[in-house]
């Protein structure tokens, strides 16, 4: 009889199951009928004045009224004004000097009118931004817009910045408590080389050319120009530092949200050079995408690309997100449409896991609602292990809805199950854990209440799961997105020590209680100050074993002159900033991040894709190599799951050693590290300076078999296969970057 009841309810539960795939993949179809059509017929820019980000169609727009207004009127001087705006947006700042110069000439005598003022501000800044033009681009270096500026990163041409600095000093003269105006006057004088001396005393902001901190790190070279993996400037995109063709050394993979902007792969030639193979691979046909992110989603052993789009576009950002399959042989396969992903909705976030532990990676993507516009729903994609995935959100009880900018996915309770990590540009948080339950669809609540994650309502972006503290706990980090005067003046005040404004960005660091709760650790570890990131990751520059992170910092305001950060982990009990002395803090819009030892020297370089939103912040990207910052060692891992999932994503890795008489243990899981950015999924682990590994422990996530490895030497790159009780090693060459001249670096700087 018992067998019978099990048998019974085995076979409703099957029905139930039957029943919800069949209704979820008639709902796909339905809802995937038409974006098909639109994916087919391909990418279309949408050129509506009021989309934000296509400045062209309000260009046109301004000028067709332009066209009827009365002359010498008001209405007149407000579309000039607007129409100026735009072509700065447009990267126009001739034009729109001269439009500017005309109307404070004719505004001149009513000193407190409000556009007056604000069309001075828009003059100055359009002059140090036809600076940043003359010099930064077309006379680029390595040394260019790094901040504090200096050397070679000196203005040779220092004429649109003297013109500019002439008018914030008027300015300031006239309103001393403008902060913003007297960040970028202070930055205006950096760049003809001015600063501290040239700067008049009332409006010098002091010490912006020291380090910020008692801790210091060796400087990094910027080495993209001539590694050539800068040629062409770009908007704000991804980038992903990976091994695309299976031949160990580490590739690089970068897009761009202009939907008018190609892919770019550029192939590790494994002999200190790179070739830009975009064409042959046929990512030079795919275009648009703010952020993209890798894993090797049908288990053949090559890693695959997920393209993400939409973002920040609202209405306008229904687009579709891509799904590129490494074919294994230089060459990518659209897939999107055969794999069951498609679907019309603004994004640019993406995490891969295996959330019901098949053995086959899943994809959750975080959707943006703005709550004024339709709703766009998260989505869960599960595996279907033939090619296609199927959408089961909304049955697997994690079909939320939010601005959602960050998503990341860690097993924050240790019970073998991957959760989720939502950060949202609304207020709110989500932690979604995962029930655990062996069933093909996951099940998920909602426990952020519960883990004390939503006392604070703030804007945040990018997010992930490290042990920041290596307690053996994944922790959580996510990075305030919220601010109400401008990165400029909110610069201005921290370096003068003032108070914030109100609604300051800043990190936000959630230690792991170990109990399914987090503590606010902000405050704790050095975080109390203003920190607006967007693009950011993490990864262990020193090889001391505690984690290290660089945060991309601006948003598409251009008075967003303010450096990218690098924060150094002092021991798991704080954070240094150590920008100034790396040299890294590049004042440009900083994006996709990745942490990765691309030169094989066993220390991680780091790869940025740099540029903003609009056309008139495209820049070149960055790739800072690591000097070697110490004599510490390291281990570099690639593993490869059998019967968990090939990336083995998801694996939790601990090694064991002793450092100066004292044992020591450091965490690390495979994933792509934070939620803007892909380092690789080859792991590369600081142990100070110890000379030996005494346990490397790896933990496998499907089958949950624990692999204990004793007595490893380190300074070696090792292969690690799931249940197989042998250390491959890899050899891999030692590759030697050369550092070019700015002609050579960058051909099109130099017309």
């Amino acid at each position: 009889m018992k067998a019978k009841i099990l048998l019974i309810i085995g076979a409703i539960a099957a029905l139930i199951l039957l029943s919800s795939v069949t209704y979820i993949k008639v709902k796909r179809y339905y809802i995937n009928k038409e974006a098909t059509q639109t994916y087919k017929e391909g990418l279309k820019p949408v050129e509506n004045k009021d989309n934000p980000f296509r400045p062209g169609a309000a260009l046109v727009f301004y000028d067709s009224l332009e066209r009827i207004s009365p002359p010498d009127t008001r209405h007149a001087m407000v579309i000039q004004f607007f129409k100026a705006m735009t072509l700065m947006k447009l990267g126009q700042e001739k034009k729109v000097i001269d439009i500017l110069s005309v109307l404070v000439e004719r505004m001149k005598n009513n000193p407190r009118d409000r556009m007056y003022i604000e069309a001075r501000k828009q003059l100055a800044l359009a002059y140090l931004r036809l600076g940043e033009r003359s010099n930064c681009i077309s006379n680029h270096t390595s040394r260019s817009c790094i901040f504090p500026i200096a050397g070679s990163g000196v203005y040779t041409d220092p004429t649109a910045s003297t013109s500019g600095i002439a008018i914030y000093q008027d300015i300031l003269q006239q309103d001393s408590s403008d902060l913003e105006s007297r960040w970028l006057l202070n930055v205006a004088y950096m760049t003809i080389g001015g600063y501290p001396g040239k700067v008049p005393a009332a409006w010098l902001i002091p010490g912006l050319d020291k380090e910020d901190s008692a801790y210091s790190i060796k400087a990094f070279t910027d080495m993209a120009g001539s590694l050539q993996l800068a040629n062409d400037r770009s908007q704000a995109g991804g980038s992903i530092v990976d091994d695309f063709n299976n031949d160990g050394y580490l590739d690089i993979v970068t897009s761009s949200w202009d939907l008018e902007e190609s892919m770019h792969y550029f192939r590790n030639n494994a002999d200190g050079t790179f070739t830009d193979v975009s064409k042959e691979s046929g990512l030079a046909g795919i275009k648009g995408g703010l952020n993209i992110t890798q894993a090797d989603y049908n288990n053949d052993g090559y890693t695959d690309i997920l393209v993400l789009r939409g973002a920040w576009a609202g209405e306008f950002g229904k687009q579709p997100k891509t799904l590129l399959r490494n074919n294994g042989d230089g060459t990518f396969t659209d897939v999107t449409v055969e794999s069951g992903i498609l679907s019309l909705h603004p994004t640019q976030t993406a995490t891969w896991a295996d959330f019901n532990n098949d053995g086959w990676l899943d994809l959750f993507v975080g959707h943006e609602t703005v709550m004024t516009q339709s709703e766009n729903p998260s989505e869960l994609y599960i595996n279907n292990q033939d090619g296609t995935f199927t959408n089961v959100a909304d049955v697997a009880g994690c079909e939320k809805i939010g601005f959602m900018k960050g998503v990341t996915s860690g097993d924050y309770n240790n019970d073998g199950w991957p959760d989720i990590f939502i950060s949202c540009r609304d207020g709110r948080k989500f932690l979604l854990k995962n029930k655990g339950e062996r069933s093909k669809i996951p099940s998920f609540e909602d426990v952020t209440h519960t883990a004390g994650l939503d006392k604070t309502a703030t804007f945040t972006f990018p997010t992930w799961f490290w042990d920041y503290n290596n307690d053996g706990w994944p922790d959580i980090f996510v990075c305030g997105y919220d601010y109400r005067k401008s990165m400029a003046y909110t610069a201005a005040a921290e370096a003068l020590h003032r108070p914030l404004p109100p609604g300051t960005s800043t990190v936000y660091l959630y230690r792991n209680n170990h109990d399914g709760t987090f503590t606010d650790v902000s405050e704790e570890v050095g975080f109390n100050r203003a920190v607006f990131s967007m693009g950011s990751n993490f990864g262990d520059l020193d090889n001391d074993g505690w984690q290290d992170m660089y945060l991309g910092t601006g948003n598409p305001e251009f008075t967003s002159l303010i450096p990218n950060k690098l924060f150094k982990n002092i021991g798991g009990q704080r954070f240094a900033d150590v920008t100034t002395s790396a040299r890294v803090g590049n004042l440009q819009k900083g994006h996709g991040v990745a942490f990765a030892d691309v030169d094989n020297d066993g220390d991680q370089d780091i790869f940025v894709r740099v540029g903003g939103a609009l056309a008139g912040d495209s820049y070149y990207n960055s790739f800072y190599v690591n000097p070697g910052q110490n004599n510490n060692n390291w281990i570099s891992l690639q593993l490869e799951g059998t019967k968990s999932n090939r990336s083995a994503i998801g694996a939790h890795i601990l090694l064991k050693f002793t450092e100066n008489g004292v044992k020591r243990e450091v965490y690390t899981d495979i994933n792509c590290g934070g939620s803007f950015g892909g380092n690789p999924l080859r792991k590369e682990i600081g142990i100070g300076s110890s000379a030996l590994i005494d346990e490397l422990v790896i933990k496998w996530p499907t089958s949950g078999i624990e692999q204990i490895f004793k007595n490893v030497q380190p300074r070696q790159f090792l292969k690690i296969r799931e249940g197989k009780d042998k250390l491959e090693k890899v050899n891999l060459k030692r590759l030697e970057f050369k550092q070019m001249n700015v002609v050579d670096c960058f051909p099109t700087a130099a017309k």
